[in-house]
């Protein structure tokens, strides 16, 4: 795969698969930018960063991303079903996830800042050291999942099952226990 694009931005762009070449971007901006249904495969994104730009139902399933962020953006319903999260390294602040899914993915220490994750899928995934600051979970599926470490302090509406997951040393707020005790059906007053 040669390199298409080097330290370039990107402004105000509706991309589709005619008008954005497959191939590796490295310290790339992308700004406003709508990658609405947009087909991934074969793209690898590097030290690049996203703002205010729409993903939401982009395929996904062989997109690399390393040492990327993506602020303010819109990602609803994306797959991470991907082949190989080896290449995969991504923050994520303000952003609208709500209704994706990440299973079986490897996301320690991932960066969840302040992001709508409202029915999003974390079912196996490792999310050790995970920080999950002011993240909406209403919803959110946590099954088998290593949340070890995780800091969930500020982040509010989860619902996860301390029998099904890993929580060793996670860090909770007593405002978000309830949220570990739900199976149990008792009322803390």
């Amino acid at each position: 795969m040669d390199l298409i694009a080097y330290n370039q931005t990107f402004e105000n762009l509706s991309f589709n698969s005619n008008n954005l070449q497959t191939g590796e971007y490295e310290s790339c901006t992308f700004l406003d930018c709508d990658f609405l249904n947009f087909d991934f495969y074969g793209f690898q994104f590097t030290d690049c960063q996203f703002e205010n730009c729409n993903w939401s139902s982009a395929k996904i399933g062989s997109l690399a991303l390393r040492n990327t962020i993506f602020n303010d953006c819109k990602m609803m319903g994306l797959q991470f079903l991907l082949h190989t999260d080896f290449l995969f390294s991504a923050e994520f602040n303000h952003c609208n996830l709500q209704l994706s899914a990440f299973p079986k993915m490897a996301l320690k220490k991932f960066q969840f800042i302040h992001c709508n994750l409202r029915e999003v899928d974390f079912t196996s995934a490792n999310l050790s050291e995970a920080n999950f600051d002011g993240c909406d979970l209403l919803g959110a599926t946590f099954e088998q999942s290593n949340l070890e470490k995780a800091d969930f302090s500020n982040a509010h509406n989860y619902i996860i099952d301390p029998d099904t997951n890993q929580i060793k040393q996670a860090k909770f707020s007593s405002n978000g226990l309830l949220g570990l005790l739900q199976k149990y059906q008792i009322t803390v007053i």
